[in-house]
């Protein structure tokens, strides 16, 4: 049977047509690298959906399989599998020259190139599509987006939940019905690129200084724990024994220089090296290496995170969003990103519906956008199947999304229906043939608050933007304490660093217009005030060749969303502050910011302490 219906009329979006590799894992625990594989399961199907190839199997890990109540593979069970070793070559051949298929495909690729990793290769795959960021974008009529109740949807029977192989064929059934939902609404799909990488190692725990940094070395004065230090040049002791004596000392061995690096050890003063040329710059001290050694034999005690500070108020009034620390004097003045309202909305006279608005000036767009949600509707980014009504602007009509929305039998309306929608004079939204549905995620605006009920579950803030954007995104997090600042860099989460070591925040992407940021919150140091999510772009573009940028929070993988927002962002940003997750007494909220700068990202995070290489 066909993935796709296409007629010559309405042909597919471009990217449609792959052979693809379904892909399902059940694993010891939730992270790749540390946990291991126990079952795997792999369907191929070429482009028109016709299976090509089939395997599973059980994994002898090697561990503990963990949560044996989840997936009932005990040890006995694995005893006798074989490992991942005597089938990687099977696998591989699967997989090569395929787009790999998962549900939440970043969990299953990561511990696959894990696997891989540990038999000294890389996974074959360039890209891989998951079809829970698909139906995120598609948007069915479904309560939520987990396995079961997408199964359900697409009219797939689920046998055997948490089984590899029965998963594996749900997955075909669910990747038929969401590739003919996004090829009814002209949506590309997220593939994202992933070359094989050489770069995945095993798991192994990174120990971040325990110690708060408590400045610069004195000239005659001592060591102190917490202490950062960066090395440059040669040493007489082996760089990495350095290395080694430092952090079992308690002091932060850096890899880069800033203003607050408390020492450089260097053999030689006039080298010449960046570090060297940094240290000048900020007037960072610097120490011989004979003098360091004996140093190192008398570091003085520290202060331990998490101790001895005055916890400070963390709740400020809604209509105040959250900005660096003032005292930061790098930072250039920040603007106000979201035009509109920053309260709650006015009525409620739009609840439940998700206007899209096409064409107009990016100051247009924006102010149709803020209306929109200041009568109580949510401000779609991407046309979906949970779109209700179209506001179309000067130009709109233009726009290619039209001729589909016609066929939906979407609602369309001019500007002037914002003015004043009321509830009685407004039809029930049309259900196009999609199935869109009333939203019932709460829709908040810049500066909105919204209580975080189930602290128990990790909770993931989502940011999408509108799939045609040409240039890069990148969503990046900061855990700061009472003092707005990381208690050390390992606490700024980004891209080249996208778990924290203790695994409490890390950065998710499954679409080249998605990415995500998960916290556990109930796991967080208690010195963590707050995770502050960010959006920066990537070169000489600003967010207003982004658009809006919509914001989901949700609780667990698959969850509807609890709560919405869409920022706009006026003509020159190129970072802005989405939203921030902070303690309230004994629990946790959500604000929304929206909160814009025009420099990039290295000057955003050393706004909040963290050490930025040049």
């Amino acid at each position: 049977m066909a993935l796709l219906s296409s007629s010559p009329k309405s042909p597919a979006p471009p990217g449609y047509f792959h052979d693809w590799a379904l892909v399902d894992v059940e694993t010891s625990g939730l992270r790749p690298g540390r946990d291991r594989v126990l079952s795997l399961a792999i369907l191929t199907l070429d482009a028109y959906g016709n299976r090509t190839g089939e395997f599973s199997t059980l994994l002898n890990p090697g561990c503990d399989p963990g949560p044996v109540h989840i997936h009932g593979l005990t040890p006995a069970r694995l005893a006798g599998a074989p490992t991942f070793e005597e089938i990687a070559p099977q696998v591989g051949a699967l997989l090569s020259n395929r787009v790999l298929v998962a549900h939440n495909a970043q969990f299953d690729y990561d511990f696959l190139a894990h696997e891989f990793a540990h038999v000294r290769s890389w996974v074959p795959v360039s890209r891989r599509l998951c079809t829970l960021a698909l139906n995120r974008l598609v948007g069915p009529a479904t309560p939520d987006l987990k396995l079961g109740t997408l199964a359900e949807h697409y009219g797939v029977r689920q046998e055997k939940a948490h089984d590899a192989q029965d998963d594996v064929r749900v997955l075909s059934g669910i990747l038929r019905g969401s590739l003919s939902a996004a090829e009814q609404l002209g949506l590309s799909l997220p593939l994202l690129d992933c070359p094989p990488r050489q770069d995945y190692k095993p798991y192994v725990p990174k120990t971040p200084c325990a110690y708060r940094n408590p400045g610069r070395l004195t000239p005659g004065g001592h060591l102190v724990q917490g202490m950062k230090v960066a090395i440059t040049g040669d040493t007489r002791v082996s760089r990495e024994e350095l290395i080694a004596r430092s952090v079992a000392a308690g002091l932060n061995v850096m890899t880069s220089v800033s203003g607050r690096t408390s020492a450089v050890v260097t053999n030689d003063a006039g080298a010449g090296s960046a570090k060297l040329g940094r240290a000048a710059d900020e007037g960072v001290p610097l120490v011989d290496e004979p003098t360091y050694l004996r140093l190192l034999e008398s570091v003085q005690p520290g202060q331990a995170k998490g101790t001895a500070r005055q916890r400070r108020t963390v709740e400020r009034p809604a209509s105040v969003p959250t900005a660096p620390p003032a005292s930061t004097p790098s930072l250039p003045a920040q603007r106000t990103a979201a035009p509109g309202p920053s309260t709650a909305p006015a009525d409620q006279s739009l609840t439940g519906r998700r206007v899209l608005v096409l064409g107009g000036t990016h100051d247009e767009a924006a102010e149709a956008r803020a209306r929109a949600v200041a009568h109580g509707a949510s401000a779609a980014v991407n046309l979906s199947a949970s779109v209700s009504d179209v506001v179309v602007l000067p130009g709109g009509e233009a726009d290619r999304r039209m001729s589909r929305i016609a066929t939906l039998g979407l609602r369309v309306h001019d500007a002037d229906w914002l003015l004043a929608p009321t509830a009685t004079s407004l039809p029930a939204p049309a259900r196009s043939a999609a199935g869109s549905r009333s939203d019932t995620a709460a829709v908040l605006v810049r500066g909105a608050v919204s209580d975080l009920s189930d602290t128990g579950t990790a909770w993931t803030v989502a940011a999408t933007w509108r799939q045609q954007t040409a240039c890069v995104v990148d969503v990046v997090a900061f855990a700061v304490d009472g003092h707005e600042q990381v208690p050390g860099d390992e606490d700024f989460v980004f891209y080249g660093a996208p778990e924290h070591p203790d695994g409490t925040v890390r950065l998710g992407t499954d679409g080249p217009t998605e990415q995500a940021v998960t916290a556990d919150l109930e796991r967080l140091p208690l010195e963590i005030h707050r995770i502050v999510i960010a959006a920066a772009i990537d070169g000489a573009a600003t967010f207003s060749d982004v658009g809006a940028i919509e914001i989901t929070a949700t609780s667990g993988i698959g969850a509807a969303p609890t709560a919405r927002a869409t920022l706009d962002a006026a003509t020159t940003e190129r970072t802005m502050i989405l939203v921030e997750l902070y303690r309230r007494g004994e629990g946790w909220r959500l604000r929304v910011v929206g909160q814009g700068y025009d420099h990039g990202l290295a000057d955003l995070a050393r706004g909040y302490g963290v050490d930025v290489a040049e």
